[in-house]
């Protein structure tokens, strides 16, 4: 079910270098330049009166259990309205370039623990984004025996905790009927421009039922 917004609302988005995107390099603003900011530009636009607050806490390289050992700090001592989750992808990544593998239920229990805490601690709303890979550049077809998993994951959660979820693999998947995959990132994990802007239209769509 879609969220409504309300006055003074705080969108904290949070997860990996596809969130991050410049945030943290000094050469773009807080929100960074990816999908955070695209939202942040249309919500304040089309709902000023309601004085949206919009929070960035992505941090390239991030893997589940990154974002479990700093929950605490940025998420719930934020007291965000709507906290939007998208990572995973890492926890597939470091398996084919370092060897380091993420378990499925290993990136399950760090999920749950961290949405359990802000089930208990806050009265957010949860937006779940599945991980995505896109068949270009990093990625070879083998990721999908590791990656799909994890996305199951994201939907049993969603589906447990009440989570609104959108559901990013399949929309780059059918994206990438219309354009190359290249066309929405380039080395099939992070995004493009059109990458960022078709993660904030599935949002708005998803989340707030905006078209």
């Amino acid at each position: 079910m879609a969220c409504a917004l309300s006055r003074g609302d705080s969108i904290l988005f949070i997860g990996d270098s596809i969130t991050d995107c410049g945030r943290r390099a000094g050469q773009v603003g807080p929100l960074g330049k990816g999908y955070p900011l695209l939202l942040s530009a249309r919500l304040s636009a089309e709902f000023p009166a309601l004085g949206l607050g919009f929070v960035n806490k992505g941090v390239s390289g991030d893997r589940m259990k990154d974002l479990a050992s700093r929950w605490r700090r940025d998420c719930l001592a934020l007291r965000p309205s709507i906290v939007s989750i998208l990572a995973g992808v890492n926890d597939t990544w470091r398996r084919f370039d370092c060897g380091e593998e993420t378990r499925s239920p290993d990136f399950e229990q760090d999920y749950r623990s961290i949405l359990d805490a802000t089930r208990r601690e806050t009265s957010a709303r949860l937006v779940l984004c599945e991980p995505f890979a896109l068949l270009c550049g990093f990625v070879t077809k083998a990721w999908r025996e590791d990656l799909d998993p994890k996305i199951a994951v994201v939907r049993k959660l969603a589906a447990e905790f009440g989570a609104v979820l959108v559901p990013l693999d399949r929309i780059f998947a059918e994206a990438s009927v219309q354009a190359p995959p290249q066309y929405w990132a380039e080395d099939g994990v992070h995004p493009t421009a059109a990458g960022h802007g078709l993660i904030a239209q599935a949002w708005l769509k998803y989340v707030l039922d905006i078209r």
